[in-house]
């Protein structure tokens, strides 16, 4: 028992030294944040090292679990000091009054901190609805109204999308919902940051296909269709659409010489050798001064300059799009990723070569870095790095894909976990962008957040001190450096931190994201500040009307977090609304990761 309170006060003498190295940090933080910036600090010591037998043991004897110390460090270390020594016949060291009124504080402080910066619920929940606008929330303003009266606290703009004048169209129907439902909406709007990319590729011919559908004997359902207008479309450019309803596959839209469209009458036969050499006929079904239908048996593909022939009359088809081409990659194949801008062209010979949107980002890259693509579908690693006159080339050995291999199209996101990049927090694009959002919102959402350094960077850009401040970690670095990237934001009034699943998850892997998003939870809790839970969260009902069984577990751990983001999807209303409904459920029974004993009345057999 001795060496069981020795340890304990080891630890509280370690955490006093730990955080008078931090002091000159502690002193610039915003003088709300100052009893956080020192339980921060007191946690991030706690979890440098482990103390699971020190745990184990005070459990044993009935001290604390150290499970839940993140509120408030030294009074829990200091509790069970007091408990120790009562169980060894001791004098108690910290005075009980002193020890309940820091818990209690703990508590106070970050529901305040919240509240600053998030908002209140109409209803005392805990946590906070925050919803992603689509850009239909520009001109829908029923459809703003609706998610606000569902639940919706906060509502989401992505910088990512549309731009200026339509964020002002999606902010005013957000003002005038809040003031029909009678309570504040704050506005939230994400910066996009740099974002690596891959970068074009070249297009393939231009050819479309006329298809057919059939039955699992081949029997034809729904026959092949062409849609076929005069060259030019219109005098506005605007091709005159097919008509709508149209059973089977969408008819494929084609230009033809205006003195032979003219000639086209219900009943026509139109013969054509498509692409493939092979004769198809099709029969003319419907005929107007705007476009003619032709449908056919068969399937057809059919290019740019194929003739078609009607009652001996031919001309040549145009305005057929050219094909977008994906690079289908395997494990165990080479790509090439490279500084050079050029669209890649798949018809090169050798080993396929893509694109970077930035530059930067491949000259960057060292042997044995991992690269990531399309959010984690395709893994490779380089094997190679080359210079080609002003370009860099990095080979790339491609670890995995999905079964049977993944297609990687043009501007597909890049992730580097293990790359340094020198990149700034913020674009060129993003600072405009934080302008507009100190004028019209109310919470900036800033990306890419790897250093104290980037923080520094962005608060001191930040374009009012009144501006609500969110830091999304989402990548490793972030994670790494995470104490630190909160202290240094702990300067800044309003402020709060978004766990982003997202890139996170595609930088960290599936396993760690099973325990990485609940120790940026504590890590924040210990700071006396609140969490947004971003990404995928009822996604599967959102989208399809029909949340899974899995993601209303997810939900539940997310609503430990201080407000949960949900996304967009045809069916946001009900994934508001059941998480409203959770939200008000869970509120009675769960405070962070503490579980409170309320009345089970299921168990009731009184």
């Amino acid at each position: 028992m001795d060496d069981l309170l020795q340890d304990l006060e080891d630890l509280l003498v370690g955490m006093e030294a730990n955080a008078e190295q931090y002091k000159e940090k502690i002193d610039k933080v915003h003088p709300r944040h100052k009893i956080g910036a020192v339980n921060l600090l007191d946690y991030a010591y706690l979890r440098a090292h482990d103390h699971s037998k020190l745990q184990a043991a005070l459990y044993r004897v009935g001290a604390t679990r150290l499970s839940t110390t993140e509120p408030c460090v030294r009074a829990r270390l200091q509790a069970a000091h007091n408990v120790v020594s009562r169980i060894m016949h001791k004098d108690i060291k910290y005075e009980f009054s002193y020890l309940s009124d820091k818990m209690a504080e703990a508590d106070d402080l970050l529901e305040e901190h919240s509240e600053l910066l998030l908002g209140t619920s109409p209803n005392d929940s805990p946590a906070l609805i925050m919803v992603t606008l689509p850009a239909e929330a520009a001109d829908d303003y029923d459809m703003v109204l609706d998610f606000a009266k569902s639940g919706m606290d906060l509502a989401r703009i992505n910088c990512a999308h549309d731009g200026p004048e339509v964020w002002k169209k999606m902010i005013a129907n957000v003002r005038r919902a809040e003031e029909e439902i009678g309570r504040r909406l704050e506005v939230s709007m994400d910066l996009a940051g740099p974002k690596i990319r891959t970068a074009g590729i070249a297009d393939g011919p231009a050819v479309g296909r006329a298809r057919v559908t059939r039955d699992e004997a081949g029997v034809v359902l729904t026959r092949s269709k062409l849609w076929i207008t005069r060259k030019p479309y219109t005098t506005d450019n605007v091709q005159p659409p097919a008509p709508a309803g149209l059973p089977g596959r969408p008819a494929l839209p084609v230009q033809v010489d205006a003195a032979w469209f003219d000639r086209l009458t219900v009943g026509a036969q139109i013969m054509v050798h498509d692409t493939r050499g092979s004769r198809r006929y099709f029969t003319v079904t419907d005929a107007t001064p705007d476009g003619v239908l032709a449908q056919g048996e068969r399937n057809a593909y059919i290019a740019d300059g194929t003739l078609l022939e009607c009652d001996y009359e031919r001309t040549r088809v145009t305005g057929i799009p050219t094909t977008t081409r994906k690079l289908r990659l395997e494990a165990g194949d080479e790509l090439i990723l490279t500084t050079d801008q050029s669209d890649a062209d798949l018809e090169a010979p050798g080993t396929p070569k893509i694109g970077c949107t930035l530059p930067l980002a491949v000259e960057s890259i060292k042997v044995g870095d991992e690269v990531l693509f399309d959010d984690g579908a395709i893994g490779a690693h380089a094997v190679r790095v080359d210079k080609r006159g002003e370009d860099t080339e990095v080979t790339l050995h491609i670890d995995r894909t999905k079964v049977g291999g993944a297609n990687l199209a043009a501007y597909k996101g890049i992730n580097l976990p293990d790359t340094d990049l020198p990149l700034p927090s913020l674009t060129e694009e993003d600072e405009e962008n934080l302008k507009f959002i100190g004028e019209y919102a109310d919470i900036a959402a800033v990306s890419f957040i790897r250093t104290p350094e980037d923080v520094a960077y962005v608060l001191d850009k930040m374009p009012r001190e009144d501006l609500g401040l969110l830091l999304k970690i989402e990548t490793i670095p972030g994670f790494e450096n995470l104490p630190l990237v909160i202290l240094e934001g702990l300067q800044h009034e309003r402020f709060g931190v978004m766990i982003a699943r997202g890139d996170l998850a595609v930088e960290l892997g599936f396993a760690r994201m099973a325990e990485v998003p609940q120790q940026i939870q504590t890590a924040a809790e210990a700071a006396h500040i609140p969490t947004v839970m971003a990404t995928q969260i009822l996604e599967n009902l959102a989208k399809n009307g029909l949340p899974s069984r899995a993601e209303i577990t997810d939900a539940a751990v997310a609503l430990r977090s201080e407000c949960v983001m949900l996304n967009k999807g045809p069916h946001i209303t009900d994934a508001i609304k059941i998480l409203d409904k959770m939200a008000k459920k869970l509120g009675k029974s769960q405070r962070k990761n503490r579980i409170m004993l309320r009345h089970i009345h299921s168990w009731d057999r009184d």
